[in-house]
């Protein structure tokens, strides 16, 4: 589909501005990768597979854990930040999509994916995708930004952005458990869930805008895209962060799932 290849190339050109890396670092996001790998406890020598992997949430510390690891990404940009990242560590790094995983059926012993799959445009396909090439036994780790943990972030800049097409999913479905079922069905994964929260945390409100309006790619990108009436949108961050005294507490949803073992 020509409208869904043209939305992608928009994916990979959002997310390649800014500086991801930065912002992850100053908000201390990294930490909820390392997470999710002991939560779905990582071990050496298994095979890994971290989708939509951004600039290695969860790949580099399942490299760390002894898992020989692939991390997958839609941005060449992200990638090549995340070989830097991983410096020694020895990790397959692939440009590719979340919904058509160039990976042979059953390859993995665990599937990933940390704030990254959920943003891929059809949520079940990309379901039927990470089961495909999970292995019988095999276990999925997912997190996923509910809307009680970053609803008001994205109440506050939505009417910045033109609308999706009609065959994107909302992100924030993924942090809807019902939602999560109804994608998986038929998959043979049975799934659990859980959710924690991460304190967003950032010196002062003026200091958080700065932080998404030089390094987050699509607050990057609306910078840009809307000249003047990009003063609302900076006001209207301000006011969010501010009235979370510049700490905001995000929840989010964790998403185990196994695959049946062969009988």
């Amino acid at each position: 589909m020509e409208q869904l290849t043209e939305y992608k190339e928009q994916v990979r050109t959002t997310w390649s501005a800014g500086d991801y890396d930065a912002m992850m670092r100053q908000e201390g996001l990294y930490e909820v990768g390392a997470r999710l790998v002991r939560t779905v406890a990582v071990g050496a020598g298994e095979e890994v597979l971290d989708v939509a992997c951004g600039t290695g949430n969860a790949t580099l510390p399942a490299a760390r854990a002894g898992a020989r690891v692939t991390g997958l990404d839609l941005t060449p940009a992200m990638l090549e930040r995340a070989r830097e990242r991983a410096c020694e560590l020895a990790i397959e790094w692939v440009e590719g999509d979340a919904e058509e995983l160039p990976f042979a059926d059953g390859r993995f012993d665990v599937v990933l994916s940390t704030f990254g799959c959920m943003f891929a445009p059809r949520h079940e396909v990309v379901a039927d995708e990470l089961a495909r090439v999970l292995r019988p036994g095999g276990r999925i780790g997912l997190c996923a930004w509910t809307q009680a943990g970053v609803g008001d972030f994205f109440q506050a800049v939505d009417g910045y952005f033109p609308p999706d097409p009609p065959f994107v999913d909302p992100p924030l479905a993924w942090g809807d458990e019902d939602h999560v079922r109804e994608v998986f069905e038929g998959t043979g994964i049975e799934l659990s869930f859980s959710r924690e929260v991460f304190v967003i945390r950032h010196p002062s409100a003026e200091a958080a805008v700065e932080c998404y309006a030089n390094a987050f790619g699509p607050i990057v990108m609306a910078r840009e895209a809307l000249g003047e009436r990009w003063a609302d949108l900076r006001n209207d961050l301000l006011e969010l962060f501010a009235s979370h005294d510049a700490e905001l507490p995000a929840e989010y949803l964790v998403i185990q799932g196994r695959r049946a073992s062969r009988a």
